[in-house]
C-alpha cells in the first residue's frame, strides 16, 4: 500500500479528507448548523440565540521564535486570533479555554508572563478565560485556545453567501505582519551569528527596529476587529459574507468564493498596503503587494455586502471596497498597478502548514 504525504495535499486538502470522515458525526446534534469549513462552528442554543466556536493553535518554531516573542505579546496575541475568528462570523466573543504544551525545563515565570499577556487581552475583548489544561511537551511550547462567542440568526455571517455584483470590502491594512516578521527573522539571524562567533550579547539589538515599531505590532500584536463588529450593529449592517485574513488575501477571498460558488475581481490599486511595509519591502528588496496578497496574519475583516449598501460603508475611514463579486466562470482576477488583468489562481496561495 503506498501511502500519500500530507504535504502532497497541502494543509486544505487534509481538511478536505478530515471533514469528510467526520461528516456523519453531524447527525448526531441536530442543533448544528455548521460545522468545518467556516471560521467558527454553529449551533442553536435557543430560538433567538446562536453559539459559534473555534479553536486555534500556535506552536513553536512553526508559528513563533520565543528569541525574538515577548512571552505577554504572544499569550495577547493567542487570544486576538481567536477573538479574530469570533468576529468573522459577525459575532460576540464570550468564553476562552486554554491548553498548554510545556517543556518541563522553562521557567514557571515565563509562563505566567504568557498568561498575564492572555489576560490583559482577554480583558479588552470582555473574554472570560474559564479553564483549559496543561501538559509537558518533549519539544517546545505549544498554546492551544478554544473560545466561544455569541450572535443570532439575523446576523450571523458565513464564508458563504456572496453573490455575483456585491462589493468586496476589508478593513484595516495589508502587509504590517508579514513586514514585521522578516524584520525579527533577520534581528534572530543576527542574534544567533552573535552567538555560534561567541561576540558579546546586544541586549539593545531589538531596540534599534523602533524606526518599525509599527510593522513589529502588526506581527508580534495583532488586534481583532471587534470595533467592526460594533459598527455593523450600530448601522444595522449584515455582510453577505465574512472572513478574517489569516491566511493572505488571496486565500481568504478565494475561501469565500469556493464556499459561496462565486468568482471575484479585486484591484490592486485599492488595496491598502500599511506604509511602513512599503519602506521595509524596499530594504528586503521585495514586492510589497506580495506580502499584502499572500503574507497572511494581518487579521483584518473581509467582507461581501450588496451594491445598494455602498454608503453606509463608504463614508468609513478603515474600510476600502476593493472589487466585486462576479460569476463563477470568470474566475479570481487581479488588475495590478499596470493595467494588466491576472488570474489569482497562477499567484502565489497564502500561508500552507504543510507546504512543502
Amino acid at each position: 500500500m503506498s501511502f500519500k504525504s500530507i504535504s502532497e495535499i497541502g494543509e486544505f486538502g487534509l481538511i478536505e479528507r478530515l471533514a469528510a470522515i467526520s461528516a456523519p458525526t453531524l447527525r448526531n446534534v441536530p442543533e448544528l448548523i455548521e460545522g468545518i469549513g467556516d471560521d467558527c462552528a454553529i449551533w442553536r442554543t435557543g430560538d433567538a440565540t446562536l453559539q459559534v466556536a473555534t479553536t486555534d493553535l500556535l506552536v513553536e518554531h512553526v508559528h513563533f521564535d520565543l528569541l525574538t516573542t515577548p512571552l505577554h505579546h504572544l499569550g495577547s496575541k493567542a487570544i486576538s486570533v481567536n477573538v479574530s475568528d469570533i468576529c468573522a462570523m459577525n459575532a460576540t466573543p464570550c468564553y476562552a479555554l486554554i491548553s498548554l504544551a510545556v517543556p518541563s525545563s522553562l521557567p514557571v515565570e515565563m509562563i505566567e508572563e504568557l498568561y498575564r499577556g492572555m489576560a490583559h487581552a482577554a480583558s479588552l475583548y470582555g473574554v472570560a478565560i474559564a479553564g483549559g489544561d496543561t501538559s509537558s511537551s518533549p519539544s517546545g511550547l505549544t498554546i492551544s485556545v478554544s473560545m466561544t462567542g455569541q450572535t443570532t440568526p439575523e446576523k450571523v455571517t458565513l464564508r458563504k453567501g456572496a453573490k455575483p455584483g456585491d462589493l468586496i470590502c476589508m478593513t484595516g491594512t495589508l502587509g504590517g505582519s508579514c513586514a514585521g516578521l522578516h524584520l525579527l527573522q533577520r534581528e534572530r539571524a543576527t542574534m544567533i551569528e552573535q552567538l555560534r562567533n561567541k561576540e558579546p550579547y546586544d541586549k539593545n539589538v531589538m531596540a534599534e527596529l523602533q524606526e518599525y515599531a509599527e510593522a513589529i505590532r502588526h506581527h508580534l500584536l495583532p488586534g481583532a476587529r471587534t470595533d467592526i463588529i460594533d459598527f455593523f450593529d450600530e448601522e444595522g449592517i449584515v455582510p453577505t459574507s465574512m472572513i478574517d485574513i489569516s491566511d493572505g488575501l488571496i486565500a481568504d477571498l478565494g475561501h469565500i468564493c469556493r464556499r459561496s460558488g462565486v468568482g471575484a475581481h479585486i484591484e490592486e490599486s485599492r488595496i491598502p498596503v500599511l506604509s511602513e511595509a512599503r519602506a521595509i519591502a524596499e530594504e528586503f528588496q521585495q514586492d510589497v503587494f506580495d506580502w499584502a496578497l499572500s503574507g497572511g496574519e494581518d487579521y483584518q475583516l473581509l467582507f461581501t455586502l450588496p451594491k445598494s449598501e455602498y454608503d453606509l460603508v463608504a463614508a468609513h475611514r478603515d474600510i476600502t471596497i476593493i472589487g466585486t463579486i462576479t460569476e463563477k466562470e470568470e474566475g479570481l482576477l487581479l488588475t495590478d498597478i499596470f493595467g494588466m488583468t491576472i488570474d489569482m489562481a497562477e499567484m502565489k496561495r497564502g500561508f500552507d502548514h504543510f507546504a512543502g
